[in-house]
């Protein structure tokens, strides 16, 4: 105390956690082995296929299995968090991803395969919503940027080198196990997280946590379900009248869905989905521009690497390399976008990008159509790369602007909502565009199928951009003192 007796000010800020860096090295690596498992199977499908048996189907039911999982776990996966501890979930969903993985590998049928993927997709639902808020509870606001920014390099390495690694396991082909590698390399990474989680993540849940929805979960699978499955199996069962039926009841359930939801939050309880969302014209746009494009871009993934093995007859290791061009042009565009434009241009830098795509789009029609068979990875360069430097400008700004346009107090579930769709569109991606792809393929000739795909690439694009009118001009500028 000095000498007038008055004690000097103190400062009553909390410590930061001690070990909050070593928190996010292992939330990365989690993080890191979802993003792989979601690439992998584009390479890996034909040489799966070979050694397993079973229809074409089999390779859209690898991508679409995990996606479609992934998108009915995630509207809940951040709740039970909340409920039961993010720490807890977060080694539930890594051991889990981790056993999942391993049963991939010892997959001796394709619906083992296929109810593995499922399994795994699961599991990541449970796991990546938990490292976001364990790194929100961590760190202080001033390294917040920072924290989330390490997410972009690691998005970054895994897009340009997750296809590379993929391949080439699938053809070095270590101890004869051949494809079945992607899936154990997963096994050191996710012991190697468990045992980070254990002794460097905190314990951390919400004070004012919402109670589950389980009826909610149960309309949204069944209803994604009646979606996926007719888009998938359709083809191959010569489109039956009882598939169109799954198609109209799909629609029927999520009408059901949402009535469900307003009742709910009528009676007092918590909605899956804040029902007023739907109300708001900026976040349906979003919605709908989010499924779209987010469809175009996961569907042509898959159909781009088939056209180069089955079309070509690339290897995996040469067909991951083909597509780096693709990963590169959307790594700059984050870089770019990131330094500064995305906030001066808000939507309209939404709207140039998806330009962008369709003249990448446009340039690979025309590469194909004067090219022929006898392409080479070259002459494909100029238009991956403009395709991807475009998806990369979309993307930065994208779910920034969708909930600037929805009230602060609907955010969290407008987050998960539109994270959800995003998988979603990723399950029909793999579903609609892979069907168009393989309906061509057998008369007519890789070629033809995959300029087909590339059309309707097209026309998802052209949904998008109209969808981006709805919605608002710019992002949400940040409160005072807010980081």
């Amino acid at each position: 105390m000095g000498e007038t007796g008055v004690a000097p000010p103190t400062d009553t800020t909390p410590a930061p956690y001690r070990w909050r860096w070593l928190a996010l090295a292992v939330i990365l690596a989690a993080e890191a082995m979802d993003l792989l498992d979601a690439l992998v199977t584009n390479l890996a499908g034909p040489a799966i296929r070979a050694d397993l048996g079973g229809s074409a189907t089999l390779i859209q039911w690898l991508g679409a299995g995990y996606t479609l999982a992934m998108a009915v776990g995630l509207v809940t996966g951040g709740r039970l968090g909340d409920l039961y501890g993010r720490r807890r979930m977060f080694l539930v969903g890594v051991l889990g991803f981790t056993a999942a993985s391993a049963l991939c590998a010892l997959s001796v049928a394709p619906g083992m395969l296929v109810a593995s993927r499922v399994a795994q997709g699961l599991f990541g639902a449970v796991l990546i919503p938990q490292g976001l808020g364990i790194i929100k509870e961590v760190f202080p606001p001033r390294e917040m940027a920072a924290a989330f920014g390490a997410f972009g390099p690691v998005m970054g390495i895994s897009a340009v080198g997750g296809p590379i690694l993929a391949g080439w396991l699938v053809d070095a082909d270590i101890a004869g196990t051949g494809w079945r590698a992607i899936f154990l390399i997963n096994l050191p990474i996710g012991l190697l997280a468990t045992l980070g989680a254990l002794r460097f993540l905190p314990e951390s849940r919400s004070t004012h946590a919402s109670r589950l929805d389980l009826p909610g979960v149960g309309l949204v699978a069944v209803g994604a379900v009646l979606l996926v499955y007719p888009l998938v199996q359709g083809r191959e069962q010569g489109w039956p009248g009882w598939m169109f039926a799954m198609l109209a009841a799909a629609a029927v359930v999520f009408a059901i869905f949402a009535r469900y939801e307003v009742r709910r939050q009528r009676a007092g309880r918590d909605p899956l989905v804040v029902p007023t969302l739907f109300r708001r014209r900026a976040f349906t746009g979003g919605l709908v521009a989010g499924l779209a494009f987010f469809t175009a871009l996961t569907g042509f993934s898959l159909v781009f690497s088939l056209y180069l093995q089955l079309g070509l007859g690339y290897s995996p290791l040469h067909a991951g390399l083909a597509g780096v061009p693709q990963a590169l042009g959307m790594v700059i565009a984050f870089v770019i976008a990131g330094a500064g434009l995305a906030r001066r241009l808000g939507r309209t830098l939404i709207h140039a990008g998806l330009l962008v795509v369709l003249a990448g789009v446009g340039g690979m029609l025309l590469t194909l159509r004067l090219a022929g068979p006898d392409v080479t990875p070259w002459r494909l360069v100029p238009a991956l790369l403009v395709v991807g430097f475009g998806m990369g400008l979309v993307m930065a700004p994208f779910f920034d602007i969708v909930l600037s346009g929805v009230e602060p107090a609907e955010t969290g579930s407008a987050s998960g909502t539109l994270t959800a769709v995003q998988q979603l569109g990723g399950a029909l991606g793999v579903a609609l565009l892979g069907t168009v792809f393989f309906a061509r393929l057998p008369d007519d000739g890789a070629g033809s199928a995959v300029r087909a795909t590339l059309w309707v690439e097209a026309a998802l694009l052209a949904v998008t951009v109209a969808a981006a009118f709805l919605l608002p001009r710019q992002a949400r500028e940040p409160e005072p003192g807010q980081h």
